[in-house]
């Protein structure tokens, strides 16, 4: 192990520090790097390196560092956590440091957090399907094992109480089941939230809980997701658990990538977000799938709140063009107190078509799920046409597409808070509203 130490640093710039004079043989990208300073010692990862020249961020910011009489040891290791069954029903930092009073995890196994690429020819295309407990996306937008499946939210939309409900009710019959809960730049009091939420569900012996706080700095953010996918897959490929990745916030995700590339100098791209943000959000939602001769599976729900509620924004655009599909949150619904909030519409999930039907869900469950999606379809133009030349001049028939409307909307799409709807119940529901 290549263990080196250097004394004093050439500059110091939000969280990012730089050496110079670094000797032969320089360290390595991505090295992880142990900073200390009056006394404190935190960690950071080299993220570039010129000649001499090496640029580390610094996850736990730079406050209270000095140029002089700051040693910086490089470890000759990427960064690596501690995993073994015992991680789940525990509490973690975004770094992957337990923060529940329990004590560090003994390590069966230590992993990198950036992850193995998976062979493509390795993959096996998801098939069957998650039960959420949600009518909207059980029947209509259905969550497949191996898919990655965001939703798109807003600000004072109630994202964070419909990713705890999904946390607490999704299962996979007979099968070994995980949460994996990444929560990104939240408060302390969502946080608190969440964890409180776990406990008096009793899912908390099946969840692993990372959190970064809003109060953290923004380059341990961008560790989070990568830590929490390396834990999840873990459970997935080695211990054989079908795992859901909740993933909120990513657009708290991109911002804090925003702001480290704005630090280093690099060339901005649409709305001053880098030009790799792409490949970067790829690393994160690629990790999803199901691999050959393992029996579990890992699937994914990032949550992203669309800034100015812009749907064409750089990050829900860029993550369209990756993930397989979106559940679309919807202000006009919430503030009629239809919850979830789900617009049926502009949702979609593109494995659905595969993975539901004999064999996965119920065989009447692709008919009835095209004649809702058809019927609301209609309910959406008819409105269009009321607002125009009034409800009393519409035909009988136009008149009872928006009497569909509404209760496809009050009965099938609403739920009572913290209710769990089984599919039977969701399909009932869809044959008596067709």
């Amino acid at each position: 192990m290549n263990i080196k130490q250097y004394l004093g640093l050439s500059s110091i710039h939000g969280s990012l520090v730089t050496l110079q004079g670094i000797s032969s043989p320089p360290p390595q990208f991505d090295e992880v790097v142990k900073i200390s300073s009056h006394g404190q010692m935190r960690l950071g990862r080299v993220i570039q390196i010129s000649g001499d020249i090496a640029t580390v961020l610094v996850f736990e910011g730079t406050v209270g560092f000095s140029l002089t009489n700051t040693a910086t040891t490089f470890t000759g290791r990427t960064m690596e956590i501690n995993l073994s069954p015992e991680i789940l029903g525990r509490c973690f930092d975004g770094l992957g440091r337990a923060i529940d009073g329990l004590g560090n995890v003994i390590a069966d196994n230590r992993r990198i957090i950036t992850g193995q690429p998976i062979n493509p020819t390795q993959r096996v295309y998801p098939r069957n399907y998650i039960h959420t407990g949600f009518s909207a996306i059980d029947g209509l937008t259905t969550l497949v094992r191996g898919q990655k499946l965001p939703v798109f939210s807003s600000d004072g939309l109630p994202h964070d109480r419909i990713a705890m409900q999904i946390a607490t009710q999704a299962r996979v019959a007979g099968e070994k089941f995980a949460v994996v809960f990444a929560a990104m730049g939240v408060q302390h009091s969502t946080a608190q939230f969440f964890h409180r939420a776990f406990q008096e569900s009793g899912t908390a012996d099946r969840t692993v809980m990372f959190v970064n706080l809003a109060a953290d700095p923004p380059a341990a953010r961008i560790a989070t997701p990568r830590v929490a996918l390396t834990a999840a897959e873990y459970l997935a490929y080695d211990l054989g658990y079908h795992v859901l990745v909740i993933l909120t916030d990513m657009t708290t995700y991109a911002e804090a990538v925003r702001e480290i590339s704005s630090q280093h100098g690099e060339i901005p791209s649409r709305k001053g977000y880098p030009g790799y943000m792409y490949s970067d959000l790829a690393s994160i939602y690629e990790r999803a799938g199901i691999i050959k001769n393992s029996t579990g599976s890992l699937t994914q729900i990032p949550i992203l709140t669309l800034p100015n509620e812009d749907i064409t924004h750089p990050i829900p655009d860029l993550t369209g063009y990756i993930t397989e599909g979106q559940v679309v949150l919807d202000r006009k619904l919430f503030m009629r107190g239809i919850s979830p909030p789900i617009n049926v519409l502009p949702s979609l999930s593109r494995l659905m078509k595969d993975g539901i039907g004999e064999g996965y869900t119920h065989p009447d469950h692709p008919a009835l799920a095209q004649k809702l999606f058809a019927k609301y379809a209609e309910v959406s133009d008819v409105r269009a046409l009321a607002s125009i030349i009034g409800e009393g001049d519409l035909t009988e028939q136009e008149q009872a597409l928006l009497i569909f409307g509404q209760r496809f909307e009050e009965e099938f799409v609403n739920q009572q808070e913290f209710e769990t709807r089984s599919l039977t119940e969701t399909l009932d529901i869809a044959r008596r509203l067709v």
